[in-house]
Protein backbone atom coordinates (compact mmCIF):
# COMPACT_ATOMS: atom_id res chain seq x y z
CA UNK A 1 0.00 0.00 0.00
CA UNK A 2 1.44 3.52 -1.53
CA UNK A 3 2.43 6.00 1.68
CA UNK A 4 -0.36 8.85 2.30
CA UNK A 5 1.79 12.16 2.62
CA UNK A 6 1.38 15.70 3.17
CA UNK A 7 3.08 18.30 1.61
CA UNK A 8 3.09 21.70 3.63
CA UNK A 9 3.87 24.71 1.50
CA UNK A 10 4.63 27.57 3.68
CA UNK A 11 6.87 29.34 1.18
CA UNK A 12 9.95 29.87 0.00
CA UNK A 13 12.07 30.57 -3.21
CA UNK A 14 10.90 27.36 -4.50
CA UNK A 15 7.61 28.77 -4.73
CA UNK A 16 8.24 31.86 -6.32
CA UNK A 17 8.46 33.67 -9.78
CA UNK A 18 10.42 36.37 -11.25
CA UNK A 19 9.28 39.76 -11.79
CA UNK A 20 10.50 43.43 -11.72
CA UNK A 21 11.12 43.60 -8.18
CA UNK A 22 13.15 40.43 -7.83
CA UNK A 23 11.71 36.64 -6.87
CA UNK A 24 7.61 37.06 -5.92
CA UNK A 25 5.59 34.07 -4.62
CA UNK A 26 3.88 32.58 -7.87
CA UNK A 27 0.21 32.20 -8.10
CA UNK A 28 -0.01 29.23 -10.17
CA UNK A 29 2.99 27.19 -8.15
CA UNK A 30 0.04 24.39 -7.17
CA UNK A 31 -0.77 23.74 -10.30
CA UNK A 32 2.86 24.11 -11.39
CA UNK A 33 3.88 21.42 -9.43
CA UNK A 34 1.51 18.98 -9.50
CA UNK A 35 1.92 18.98 -13.53
CA UNK A 36 5.82 18.66 -12.86
CA UNK A 37 4.90 15.74 -10.52
CA UNK A 38 2.64 14.06 -12.57
CA UNK A 39 5.58 13.24 -14.62
CA UNK A 40 7.43 10.94 -12.26
CA UNK A 41 4.76 8.79 -11.79
CA UNK A 42 6.38 5.71 -13.10
CA UNK A 43 4.89 2.56 -12.35
CA UNK A 44 8.17 0.27 -13.32
CA UNK A 45 10.26 2.50 -11.20
CA UNK A 46 12.17 1.04 -8.20
CA UNK A 47 11.11 4.37 -6.39
CA UNK A 48 7.68 5.58 -7.07
CA UNK A 49 6.12 8.62 -5.82
CA UNK A 50 3.86 8.01 -2.98
CA UNK A 51 0.34 9.68 -3.04
CA UNK A 52 0.49 13.13 -2.20
CA UNK A 53 -1.46 16.15 -0.73
CA UNK A 54 -0.45 19.90 -1.13
CA UNK A 55 -1.92 22.18 1.48
CA UNK A 56 -0.52 25.82 1.10
CA UNK A 57 -0.17 28.38 4.09
CA UNK A 58 -2.93 31.31 3.47
CA UNK A 59 -0.24 33.78 4.28
CA UNK A 60 3.44 32.26 2.59
CA UNK A 61 6.57 33.19 5.07
CA UNK A 62 9.54 34.51 3.04
CA UNK A 63 12.23 32.43 5.49
CA UNK A 64 13.75 36.18 5.87
CA UNK A 65 10.54 37.23 8.09
CA UNK A 66 10.41 34.18 10.14
CA UNK A 67 9.44 34.46 13.47
CA UNK A 68 9.09 32.00 16.31
CA UNK A 69 5.75 31.85 16.21
CA UNK A 70 5.75 30.48 12.54
CA UNK A 71 7.65 27.27 14.26
CA UNK A 72 4.13 27.02 16.05
CA UNK A 73 1.89 27.23 13.01
CA UNK A 74 4.07 25.26 11.19
CA UNK A 75 4.27 22.55 14.40
CA UNK A 76 0.56 22.79 14.59
CA UNK A 77 -0.15 21.82 10.86
CA UNK A 78 1.97 18.55 11.60
CA UNK A 79 0.93 17.58 14.64
CA UNK A 80 -2.98 17.88 13.43
CA UNK A 81 -2.03 16.04 10.75
CA UNK A 82 0.00 13.29 12.37
CA UNK A 83 -2.60 10.56 12.24
CA UNK A 84 -3.75 10.84 8.75
CA UNK A 85 -0.38 10.51 7.33
CA UNK A 86 2.43 8.63 6.61
CA UNK A 87 5.15 10.93 6.37
CA UNK A 88 5.42 14.64 5.60
CA UNK A 89 7.39 17.25 3.58
CA UNK A 90 7.35 20.99 4.50
CA UNK A 91 8.39 23.23 1.65
CA UNK A 92 10.60 26.22 3.36
CA UNK A 93 13.01 28.97 2.11
CA UNK A 94 16.57 28.21 2.83
CA UNK A 95 17.71 31.22 4.62
CA UNK A 96 15.95 30.44 8.02
CA UNK A 97 15.82 26.15 7.05
CA UNK A 98 17.83 25.29 9.78
CA UNK A 99 15.75 27.62 12.07
CA UNK A 100 12.93 25.67 11.53
CA UNK A 101 14.32 22.31 11.12
CA UNK A 102 15.79 22.33 14.84
CA UNK A 103 12.62 23.88 15.82
CA UNK A 104 10.35 21.31 15.02
CA UNK A 105 12.68 18.81 16.23
CA UNK A 106 12.11 20.20 19.42
CA UNK A 107 8.12 20.52 19.19
CA UNK A 108 7.80 16.63 17.60
CA UNK A 109 9.97 14.74 20.05
CA UNK A 110 9.58 10.82 19.91
CA UNK A 111 8.34 10.87 16.16
CA UNK A 112 7.80 7.89 14.42
CA UNK A 113 7.42 9.04 11.14
CA UNK A 114 9.88 10.96 8.43
CA UNK A 115 9.24 15.14 8.31
CA UNK A 116 11.51 16.03 5.50
CA UNK A 117 12.08 19.81 4.93
CA UNK A 118 13.04 21.21 1.92
CA UNK A 119 13.29 23.98 -0.66
CA UNK A 120 15.60 25.69 -3.59
CA UNK A 121 17.93 27.88 -4.42
CA UNK A 122 16.17 28.24 -8.28
CA UNK A 123 12.12 28.65 -8.13
CA UNK A 124 10.67 25.39 -9.76
CA UNK A 125 8.89 27.99 -12.80
CA UNK A 126 12.09 28.42 -14.31
CA UNK A 127 13.66 26.25 -16.53
CA UNK A 128 16.92 25.51 -14.75
CA UNK A 129 16.04 24.85 -11.59
CA UNK A 130 17.08 22.81 -8.37
CA UNK A 131 13.34 22.03 -7.33
CA UNK A 132 12.15 19.63 -8.46
CA UNK A 133 15.05 17.15 -7.94
CA UNK A 134 14.77 18.09 -4.27
CA UNK A 135 11.07 17.71 -3.97
CA UNK A 136 11.20 14.26 -6.03
CA UNK A 137 13.74 13.27 -3.55
CA UNK A 138 12.23 13.88 -0.43
CA UNK A 139 9.08 12.47 -1.48
CA UNK A 140 10.54 9.58 -2.70
CA UNK A 141 12.57 9.56 0.98
CA UNK A 142 9.37 10.05 3.04
CA UNK A 143 7.48 7.52 0.85
CA UNK A 144 9.65 4.72 0.64
CA UNK A 145 11.96 4.91 3.82
CA UNK A 146 11.80 4.81 7.55
CA UNK A 147 13.38 8.16 9.01
CA UNK A 148 11.70 9.42 11.89
CA UNK A 149 13.08 12.59 12.11
CA UNK A 150 12.89 16.08 11.53
CA UNK A 151 15.59 16.15 8.34
CA UNK A 152 16.41 18.75 5.40
CA UNK A 153 16.77 17.21 2.15
CA UNK A 154 19.17 19.77 -0.45
CA UNK A 155 20.82 18.73 -3.32
CA UNK A 156 21.92 15.03 -2.73
CA UNK A 157 22.30 15.19 1.13
CA UNK A 158 19.98 13.82 3.47
CA UNK A 159 20.87 15.71 7.07
CA UNK A 160 19.84 15.94 10.57
CA UNK A 161 17.79 18.91 10.99
CA UNK A 162 18.93 19.98 14.24
CA UNK A 163 22.68 19.47 13.07
CA UNK A 164 22.11 21.85 9.50
CA UNK A 165 23.53 24.60 8.90
CA UNK A 166 22.71 26.81 5.29
CA UNK A 167 26.75 27.37 4.31
CA UNK A 168 26.63 28.85 0.75
CA UNK A 169 24.32 31.53 -0.59
CA UNK A 170 24.15 30.78 -4.15
CA UNK A 171 25.01 26.96 -4.51
CA UNK A 172 22.78 24.41 -4.79
CA UNK A 173 24.49 22.54 -2.47
CA UNK A 174 23.66 25.17 0.04
CA UNK A 175 23.06 22.86 3.34
CA UNK A 176 25.77 20.59 5.40
CA UNK A 177 26.00 19.36 8.98
CA UNK A 178 29.59 19.93 9.89
CA UNK A 179 29.09 18.40 12.79
CA UNK A 180 27.15 15.48 11.93
CA UNK A 181 27.74 12.69 9.52
CA UNK A 182 25.20 12.87 6.59
CA UNK A 183 22.01 10.76 7.39
CA UNK A 184 22.44 9.83 3.40
CA UNK A 185 23.62 10.69 0.43
CA UNK A 186 21.39 10.15 -3.08
CA UNK A 187 23.36 9.87 -6.12
CA UNK A 188 22.66 6.81 -8.60
CA UNK A 189 21.84 5.35 -5.29
CA UNK A 190 19.95 6.36 -2.64
CA UNK A 191 22.53 5.34 0.71
CA UNK A 192 20.77 5.46 3.88
CA UNK A 193 23.14 5.63 6.99
CA UNK A 194 20.34 3.71 8.82
CA UNK A 195 22.75 3.75 12.38
CA UNK A 196 22.77 6.92 12.26
CA UNK A 197 18.89 7.57 12.27
CA UNK A 198 17.15 8.19 16.00
CA UNK A 199 14.87 5.40 16.67
CA UNK A 200 11.31 6.03 16.40
CA UNK A 201 9.44 6.54 19.42
CA UNK A 202 6.11 7.69 20.98
CA UNK A 203 5.04 10.93 19.99
CA UNK A 204 5.58 13.47 22.83
CA UNK A 205 5.07 16.44 21.06
CA UNK A 206 4.52 19.86 22.37
CA UNK A 207 4.03 23.60 21.07
CA UNK A 208 5.10 26.02 23.50
CA UNK A 209 4.25 29.61 23.20
CA UNK A 210 8.03 31.26 21.54
CA UNK A 211 8.70 34.67 23.16
CA UNK A 212 10.05 36.56 20.57
CA UNK A 213 12.47 38.60 22.69
CA UNK A 214 13.31 36.36 24.94
CA UNK A 215 17.37 35.88 23.12
CA UNK A 216 19.85 37.78 21.84
CA UNK A 217 22.71 36.59 20.51
CA UNK A 218 26.44 38.65 20.97
CA UNK A 219 28.93 37.94 18.19
CA UNK A 220 32.51 38.75 19.99
CA UNK A 221 34.72 40.39 17.69
CA UNK A 222 38.34 43.07 18.31
CA UNK A 223 37.73 45.48 20.39
CA UNK A 224 33.64 44.86 21.98
CA UNK A 225 32.14 46.61 24.31
CA UNK A 226 30.49 46.28 27.45
CA UNK A 227 27.96 48.44 26.30
CA UNK A 228 27.27 46.48 23.32
CA UNK A 229 26.36 43.44 25.98
CA UNK A 230 24.13 46.31 28.37
CA UNK A 231 22.11 46.87 25.75
CA UNK A 232 21.10 43.74 24.66
CA UNK A 233 19.98 42.37 28.30
CA UNK A 234 17.98 46.14 28.88
CA UNK A 235 14.51 44.35 28.39
CA UNK A 236 12.41 42.74 30.91
CA UNK A 237 11.95 39.69 28.24
CA UNK A 238 15.50 38.70 28.04
CA UNK A 239 16.18 35.09 29.49
CA UNK A 240 19.40 34.25 27.45
CA UNK A 241 22.25 35.64 25.64
CA UNK A 242 23.92 33.24 23.42
CA UNK A 243 27.31 34.01 23.04
CA UNK A 244 29.73 33.44 19.32
CA UNK A 245 33.07 33.62 20.78
CA UNK A 246 36.46 32.74 19.42
CA UNK A 247 37.79 29.54 18.70
CA UNK A 248 37.11 26.55 21.35
CA UNK A 249 35.11 29.28 23.22
CA UNK A 250 37.19 32.32 23.99
CA UNK A 251 36.62 35.89 24.88
CA UNK A 252 38.72 38.86 25.59
CA UNK A 253 39.11 38.39 29.39
CA UNK A 254 41.43 41.37 29.66
CA UNK A 255 38.46 43.21 28.65
CA UNK A 256 37.60 43.70 32.41
CA UNK A 257 33.96 45.58 31.86
CA UNK A 258 32.90 43.13 29.53
CA UNK A 259 33.56 39.76 31.54
CA UNK A 260 31.62 42.03 34.09
CA UNK A 261 28.70 42.59 32.04
CA UNK A 262 28.37 38.87 31.41
CA UNK A 263 28.90 37.94 34.83
CA UNK A 264 25.98 40.70 36.35
CA UNK A 265 23.97 38.80 33.46
CA UNK A 266 24.37 35.31 35.07
CA UNK A 267 23.46 36.81 38.34
CA UNK A 268 20.35 38.29 37.41
CA UNK A 269 19.07 35.40 36.13
CA UNK A 270 19.70 35.27 32.50
CA UNK A 271 21.59 32.14 31.07
CA UNK A 272 24.72 33.23 29.29
CA UNK A 273 25.16 30.40 26.42
CA UNK A 274 28.65 29.96 24.75
CA UNK A 275 29.39 29.06 21.17
CA UNK A 276 32.33 29.19 18.42
CA UNK A 277 32.55 31.00 15.55
CA UNK A 278 33.77 28.39 13.70
CA UNK A 279 32.20 26.38 11.64
CA UNK A 280 33.67 22.63 12.68
CA UNK A 281 34.12 21.73 15.95
CA UNK A 282 33.27 22.07 19.97
CA UNK A 283 33.48 24.52 22.59
CA UNK A 284 35.73 23.27 25.21
CA UNK A 285 35.52 26.48 28.06
CA UNK A 286 38.35 26.31 29.77
CA UNK A 287 41.19 24.86 27.22
CA UNK A 288 42.96 28.06 27.69
CA UNK A 289 42.63 30.58 30.18
CA UNK A 290 40.09 32.76 28.51
CA UNK A 291 38.18 30.13 28.33
CA UNK A 292 37.83 29.14 32.01
CA UNK A 293 37.06 33.38 32.90
CA UNK A 294 34.11 32.11 31.32
CA UNK A 295 33.68 28.24 33.84
CA UNK A 296 34.57 31.03 36.87
CA UNK A 297 31.30 32.96 36.18
CA UNK A 298 29.12 30.21 35.23
CA UNK A 299 28.85 30.62 31.34
CA UNK A 300 27.32 27.37 30.02
CA UNK A 301 29.40 26.04 27.05
CA UNK A 302 27.75 25.13 24.45
CA UNK A 303 29.23 22.03 23.25
CA UNK A 304 29.01 21.26 19.61
CA UNK A 305 25.28 22.96 18.94
CA UNK A 306 24.90 25.16 15.63
CA UNK A 307 23.74 28.38 16.40
CA UNK A 308 20.37 27.83 14.90
CA UNK A 309 20.10 24.87 17.41
CA UNK A 310 20.90 26.77 20.52
CA UNK A 311 18.63 29.35 19.56
CA UNK A 312 15.73 27.40 18.73
CA UNK A 313 16.68 24.80 21.92
CA UNK A 314 16.90 28.15 24.26
CA UNK A 315 13.70 28.96 22.99
CA UNK A 316 12.06 25.72 23.53
CA UNK A 317 12.93 25.36 26.99
CA UNK A 318 11.84 28.85 28.21
CA UNK A 319 8.61 28.34 26.02
CA UNK A 320 8.02 24.73 28.29
CA UNK A 321 8.99 27.06 31.57
CA UNK A 322 12.00 25.69 32.50
CA UNK A 323 13.68 28.33 34.65
CA UNK A 324 17.18 29.55 34.54
CA UNK A 325 18.33 26.76 36.50
CA UNK A 326 16.33 23.99 34.27
CA UNK A 327 17.64 25.26 31.38
CA UNK A 328 21.43 25.40 32.12
CA UNK A 329 21.16 21.53 32.98
CA UNK A 330 19.40 20.95 29.87
CA UNK A 331 20.72 23.03 26.98
CA UNK A 332 23.39 21.02 26.30
CA UNK A 333 21.94 17.13 27.81
CA UNK A 334 20.80 15.62 23.97
CA UNK A 335 16.75 15.71 23.38
CA UNK A 336 16.60 14.49 19.89
CA UNK A 337 20.25 14.05 18.47
CA UNK A 338 21.17 17.87 18.47
CA UNK A 339 24.53 17.76 20.33
CA UNK A 340 26.92 14.76 21.72
CA UNK A 341 27.32 14.93 24.97
CA UNK A 342 29.26 17.02 26.91
CA UNK A 343 32.67 15.32 28.28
Amino acid sequence: MKRQILILYTGGTIGMTSSAQGYVPDDGFEALLNSRLQRHHSPGSAHQLPDYRLVKFDQLIDSSNLMPADWTLIGQALIENWHDYDGFIVLHGTDTMAYTASALSFILQGMNKPVIITGSQIPLSELRNDALDNLVTSLILAGNYDIPEVCIYFNGRLLRGNRSKKVKSTELDAFDSPNFAWLGQVGIHIAIQHPLLLKPGSPNFNLPHFKPNGIVIAPIYPGISARVIDALLDAEEVRALILQSYGVGNPPDQNKTFIASLERAGNNGIVVLNTSQCLQGSVHQGAYATGETLNRIGVIPAADLTLEAAFTKLHFLIGMGDDATAIRENITRPLCGECSLAS
